[in-house]
């Protein structure tokens, strides 16, 4: 069972150091990469938890609502660069939205708390495989202008009558 409050503790933390959301920029990169985004719901999903940096590997889990299951084929794709996935059908604990007296919580001002069935996966990615798709992406920014082909220059509509009268007058 999750808890929105940790949710929110969780992307707030996220914020307030800049190594952490670098690290899931990254994380986010290689899911880009390896084109998980093409499989349905995939980029629905909303971070629940990390990211969590360990020696070798980095893990966050996201969450879908439970009519929205991420495709499990996108899973299996991160299976053959070496990541672990692990599926979790659960609940999340969130506050009702006041609309009524009914709503609130007996001798508070709060609204009551309904649960939510939600599935959330865990992703957990090798740092090798992160470093490489982010040097592959330097790599791609900063190409050598030397070894791309430039195109030739058009001659603009100035030029090409300017250039048929002097062909003309050299003609006569």
């Amino acid at each position: 069972m999750r808890d929105v409050l940790d949710i929110i503790k969780n992307i707030e933390s996220i914020y307030d150091s800049n190594t952490a959301f670098n690290v899931l920029k990254d994380f986010e990169r290689v899911l880009d990469e390896l084109d998980i985004y093409v499989y349905k719901n995939w980029s629905d999903g909303e971070v629940v938890e990390g990211p969590k940096i360990d020696r070798h590997w980095v893990t966050c889990s996201f969450m879908w609502n439970e009519d929205n299951m991420p495709d499990p084929d996108g899973g299996k794709r991160l299976l053959d660069y070496d990541c672990k996935v692990k599926y979790e059908k659960t609940s999340l604990v969130e506050p009702r939205k006041i609309e009524k007296p009914d709503d609130i919580r007996p001798g508070t001002k709060k609204g009551k708390l309904d649960r939510r069935s939600i599935w959330i996966v865990e992703i957990q990615m090798p740092k090798k495989l992160i470093a490489d798709i982010y040097t592959g992406y330097i790599e791609d920014a900063f190409i050598d202008p030397t070894n791309t082909p430039q195109p030739t220059p058009e001659p603009q509509a100035a030029e090409a009558v300017a250039d048929a009268g002097i062909e003309s007058e050299e003609q006569a």
